[in-house]
């Protein structure tokens, strides 16, 4: 799996300068106005003839502000690309403690993990589903749970033990926690 990531990540990127690559030559093209590097001269090295006739006809006139702009932006966007290509996505971690020797942080998915086993402790419970989202800056941020019982239980009483249950691990994260009684369809109670 590692490797089939790494292939697509290095395909990715081979499209993507190729793409950078091509905007490039197009906006060197567009702004260069007569002569070799123009458009009509791009599509005589392409070996275009028709489109050379087409855009011969169109863009025989000296190079206008806009189109410099225009050619400036595909370069812009193609550098973005790149750079949005080759940088790392930082991963959003729920912060619980700062202090001078760093921070303790978890993982989104490992803490969804632990609260869903706390609300899934009720007997009651037959599965839970938690996802959280971090604040974008320092801490906090929301959890939201959705306990699956049986038509048997009562939700408010899931509701009322799984906020009490999560009530701790909620308050040391500085988490909104939100728990939604689902009606399982299926599934026992073990």
């Amino acid at each position: 799996m590692a490797l089939l990531r790494a292939l697509v990540r290095l395909l990715t990127f081979l499209v993507l300068v190729a793409l950078a690559a091509a905007g490039l030559a197009a906006a060197v093209f567009s702004i260069g106005g007569s002569g070799d590097l123009s458009l009509p001269g791009l599509a005589d090295l392409l070996r275009l003839p028709a489109l050379e006739t087409e855009v011969g006809s169109l863009l025989d006139d000296p190079v206008e502000f806009t189109s410099g702009l225009a050619g400036l932006a595909a370069i812009l966007l193609g550098a973005l690309l790149l750079i949005g290509a080759l940088a790392p996505a930082r991963e959003r971690l729920l912060l619980l403690r700062e202090s001078q020797e760093g921070k303790l942080q978890a993982r989104r998915r490992a803490f969804g993990q632990v609260a869903s086993t706390i609300v899934e402790q009720n007997r009651a419970v037959s599965g839970a589903k938690v996802k959280v989202r971090p604040s974008r800056r320092g801490r906090g941020g929301r959890m939201s749970v959705r306990a699956m019982h049986p038509a048997s239980a009562d939700p408010a009483e899931i509701r009322r033990a799984a906020d009490a249950a999560l009530t701790p691990l909620a308050e040391a994260f500085k988490l909104r926690a939100r728990v939604r009684p689902h009606l399982d369809g299926g599934r026992r109670v073990q």
